[in-house]
């Protein structure tokens, strides 16, 4: 019995001798269900556990605004951000109450377009026609919410002067609109995005176009809006009849300034040399070069990313 016993500790030593030694858990903060960055979290976690030692992640909900307030308070050591959003905590512009001083970027991955589906029936033409009409959009904290904001702004309107807004997911807009609950729905995705997809396959939608004088105008709330044309000669929408102009951002990857250099710098060449993998997830990531993901958008580099681009002459 005791010679079992013995054995047993011995075998209890050695695996702790095998461990990995500073091996983390890494949680990343993603986005609301129906939206891309939760199974595209899921994809980027299974190559942490695959290529960088003693590294592993599990992946939660979040938003682009949330995400940045996450891993700034050590909620989170990875999170999924738009560029605009992330750009304001930097310097501690609204929503944020502070400069951020522990978020660094990770990398670029793909451009988000902010979209506006009303239903066909609803009489809504511009986004001045949302007066007096129900409309879902994200919860507070997310960019699509603040966008939703500042395009309304600019047409002299405000949540107040609609009858209802849902604050909801993806998929909880597109069951209220199937079902005649709100004539609008606004958001920040990839195109085509899947829950216009299925919206599109049960009632008549179109997308509203935003002139340049209202994209000129919400330049000035916040001068990291970017503008974005969604083509109808590539046939993103069956439903789209014309080209639609409208404003976006970039979507990207933070990390705490605090994670190890090593650590970071696996994460990086982790993501670089596995592009094919995260675009079976999103298709947007398919053409993504290292350049690009090197991009600078406005957020402090990690040292550690930033030592991987410098090595593989994405920056020189």
């Amino acid at each position: 019995m005791k010679r079992v016993m013995l054995i047993a500790v011995i075998f209890e030593v050695l695996a702790l001798i095998a461990a990995p030694v500073g091996a983390e858990e890494l949680r990343i903060m993603t986005g609301p269900q129906g939206g891309s960055w939760y199974p595209l979290g899921g994809a980027i976690g299974e190559l942490i556990k695959k290529n960088v030692p003693g590294a592993s992640a599990i992946v939660q909900p979040g938003a682009g605004i949330i995400n940045v307030q996450g891993v700034e308070t050590g909620k989170a050591e990875i999170g999924f951000g738009n560029a605009v959003s992330t750009a304001d905590g930097v310097v501690g512009r609204d929503p944020f109450k502070a400069p951020t001083t522990n978020v660094r970027q990770l990398a670029t991955l793909y451009l988000q377009y902010f979209q506006i589906a009303v239903l066909d029936d609803s009489g809504i033409k511009t986004v001045a026609d949302l007066k007096g009409k129900a409309i879902g959009t994200q919860p507070r904290g997310n960019t699509g919410e603040q966008m939703t904001r500042h395009i309304l702004e600019v047409y002299g309107l405000s949540y107040k002067d609609l009858t209802k807004v849902n604050f909801g997911s993806y998929n909880d807009s597109v069951a209220l609109m199937k079902d005649g609950h709100i004539q609008a729905f606004t958001f920040i995705s990839t195109i085509p995005a899947a829950a216009l997809l299925d919206l599109g396959s049960s009632r008549k939608i179109r997308l509203l176009d935003i002139p340049d004088d209202k994209h000129q105008a919400i330049l000035k709330l916040n001068a990291g809006y970017a503008r974005r044309r969604i083509p109808i000669a590539k046939g993103v929408y069956r439903f789209q009849e014309t080209d639609i102009l409208t404003f976006g951002t970039y979507t990207h990857l933070i990390v705490r300034a605090d994670l190890s250099d090593d650590l970071v710098y696996g994460i990086t060449k982790a993501l670089a040399t596995n592009i094919p993998a995260l675009a079976a997830v999103v298709k947007d990531v398919k053409d993504l070069t290292l350049a690009e993901m090197a991009l600078d958008v406005g957020v402090p580099y990690h040292p550690g990313a930033l030592k991987y681009y410098k090595e593989t002459g994405a920056i020189k």
